[in-house]
């Protein structure tokens, strides 16, 4: 068993960090290991920004967004002499375990200090929910509630002004928010990544539903998805593909970008929950000695997977809800 256990979060922030942090600390304690805290991530632990957590240090933070520990990019830490530094400064605190609480970028780096010697576990993390081995990461349920109330209030105008509204959503390459948001809300047309798209399809589609008297559309986009028939455009998809069908149809048309407002907020009680049992899951491997390893929920049980395989893994889109969405849409 490891005396001392560290927890830092990486990449990008979620909804539910914080709960994660929460239970790293409390179940560190539960364990009788002594819990610290790296802020900054890999870039506070080569510069050895940390100090040890106690109980109250995580007291009433569950309800919180984002991360108390905070999160940056580290340049240094991508090379070989960045992760000896990250190294020689958990060796100088005698912290013989790492919890990392991220993304798939996260994780690559915590493999990398799994090869240097040191003990660690991920706990996925990520609104995007395209980290393989677990059905859903730490963050994407308050995401698209928070997609699916935006669109609620988009719907509303749209309606009102007879207009398609094409609404942009993160998620980086992955079309996970777009998918389920657009399911949740009604959504006329969802266009994702991982399923090919013509944007004259689309227009045809409102086309003929305009024919059917319906007077107003929902369009949602993935950040990441690129359209048929539509050039690159450094604006995002979501403009290029509102622009052709505001030219192609007629019919006014609005662009949204959500944007950054999709990560912050009070967690669901879906991530409060998946955050606390994962990371309790994640200190009970540590406290066996194992190392190189993510905790998962497949199926609402919670397991463990070799790091590096499911870092190899791709995370599948569920085509059944995709097929549905285009059965359920007015179209």
């Amino acid at each position: 068993m490891p005396r001392r256990v560290a927890v830092l979060t990486s990449g990008g922030d979620a909804p539910g960090m914080n709960a994660a942090i929460r239970t790293v600390v409390r179940a560190a304690i539960h364990y009788n290991m002594e819990p610290w805290a790296i802020y900054r991530g890999y870039h506070g632990l080569i510069r050895g920004e940390m100090e040890p957590f106690t109980s109250r240090s995580v007291s009433g933070i569950i309800q919180r967004g984002g991360t108390i520990l905070k999160s940056a990019r580290s340049d240094k830490f991508m090379t070989p002499e960045g992760r000896d530094e990250a190294v020689a400064m958990l060796k100088k605190h005698d912290i013989e375990a790492l919890i990392v609480i991220g993304g798939d970028g996260s994780f690559k780096g915590a493999l990398e200090l799994d090869k240097l010697g040191i003990n660690v576990v991920g706990i996925p993390a990520t609104i995007d929910n395209d980290i393989a081995c677990t059905d859903y990461s730490i963050g994407f349920d308050t995401a698209v509630n928070t997609v699916l109330d935006a669109v609620n209030k988009i719907r509303d105008t749209a309606s009102s002004h007879d207009r398609v509204y094409v609404v942009e959503v993160m998620g980086r390459h992955s079309g996970h928010i777009a998918l389920y948001s657009g399911l949740a809300s009604g959504a006329d047309v969802i266009i994702i990544p991982e399923v090919p798209c013509s944007v004259k399809h689309v227009c045809d589609r409102i086309k003929h539903a305009n024919q059917q008297g319906k007077t107003y559309n929902i369009v949602i986009v993935a950040e990441g998805a690129k359209p048929e028939g539509v050039e690159g455009n450094f604006e995002g998809p979501a403009m290029a593909v509102g622009k052709y069908i505001k030219e192609h149809t007629g019919f006014e048309t609005r662009v949204t970008i959500l944007g950054h407002i999709q990560r912050g907020g009070t967690p669901t009680m879906r991530d409060r929950l998946l955050a606390s049992r994962l990371a309790y899951h994640a200190v009970e491997l540590v406290y066996q000695g194992k190392s190189g390893r993510m905790v998962g929920e497949v199926d609402h049980v919670v397991q463990s997977w070799d790091l590096h395989y499911a870092l190899a893994q791709e995370k599948d889109i569920n085509l059944e809800y995709y097929h549905l969405s285009n059965i359920l849409s007015s179209l």
